[in-house]
């Protein structure tokens, strides 16, 4: 799974939490503590992405996301990510800072 420009990042970040394991879309040490918290939940995320703000080859991503169920008979949590990528020598952009609670 790689992404070629940083709007490709917040979906297949998704899809890739969704099958259990986005480290790859990490840059070595830039996991965040939350997210073994959050994919131990087994509930599927959803992404709407705000903006994306690229600049050579950094970007900076504001991201909405959902883990759970909006009926609420399951786990629901939410937030707004404040995120920066950066394209790396082969190309593919990775999370840098990944700050699942960027605006709280």
């Amino acid at each position: 799974m790689i992404a070629r420009t940083p709007e490709e990042l917040p979906p297949l970040f998704a899809q890739a939490f969704n099958a259990g394991d986005p480290s790859e879309l990490y840059e070595a040490g830039a996991q965040p503590a939350e997210l073994a918290e959050h994919l131990a939940l087994t509930q599927k995320m959803t992404i709407v992405t705000r903006k994306v703000i690229t600049r050579n080859d950094l970007a900076l991503l504001i991201v909405d996301w959902r883990i759970g169920d909006v009926t609420g008979t399951a786990t629901d949590i939410t937030g707004t990510a404040t995120d920066v990528a950066r394209r790396g020598p082969d190309g593919a952009w990775r999370y840098a800072i990944d700050n699942p609670s960027g605006i709280a």
